[in-house]
């Protein structure tokens, strides 16, 4: 005689609805790079206006002209003043998100420079004058161009506003040139 077998299953529990909306569950990650977009780049900003303008203690365009020329940037104040330009416009495009590949690519060609002329031959650690400060500051810029701005960006409005590999590759590609190519002067 054959007998059927009822095995009984345990119902699986109730998965907890989620009544998170795909705008609320979003928000997070578009605040958190706001908050790295506005520290970061309103940083690198005040960075550049104390090489160009004197604020924040910085020395001004004279004396820092003076210092890229002991460093064999010639004409130094000229290039300083392309230094204090990429680092303050490249600063306040990413806080506000607007061009950011560009923004990204100005500051990444900045600390090449700096690696190469100015802290490279003292390592990796800030310590002891090296390379982890513009390391950082490089990868950062790089970061948010290959990521994208965010919703919370006026590029937001532009098919670049997106991020990715393209806008990454820009971004590495046009900073490396122009290190390159002021290097090479």
């Amino acid at each position: 005689m054959v007998t059927k077998s009822h095995v009984r299953r345990a119902s699986a529990p109730a998965e907890p609805e989620v009544r998170h909306t795909a705008t609320a569950r979003s928000f997070a990650p578009d605040f958190g790079l706001l908050l790295i977009r506005l520290t970061f780049g309103l940083l690198m900003a005040g960075h550049g206006a104390q090489k160009l303008f004197g604020l924040f203690g910085g020395k001004g365009l004279t004396a820092t002209g003076q210092g890229f020329a002991a460093l064999g940037y010639r004409p130094g104040k000229v290039l300083a003043t392309i230094c204090g330009l990429s680092e303050s416009l490249g600063g306040l495009g990413l806080a506000v998100g607007l061009l950011t590949p560009l923004a990204a690519a100005a500051l990444i060609g900045v600390m090449i420079n700096a690696m190469a002329t100015v802290t490279g031959a003292h390592g990796l650690w800030e310590t002891d004058g090296g390379v982890e400060y513009s390391v950082c500051i490089a990868v950062v810029a790089l970061a948010v161009a290959a990521i994208g701005p965010g919703r919370l960006a006026i590029d937001r409005l532009f098919r670049w506003g997106s991020g990715g590999w393209a806008e990454g590759a820009l971004a590495l590609g046009l900073g490396g040139i122009a290190a390159a190519v002021t290097l090479s002067l």
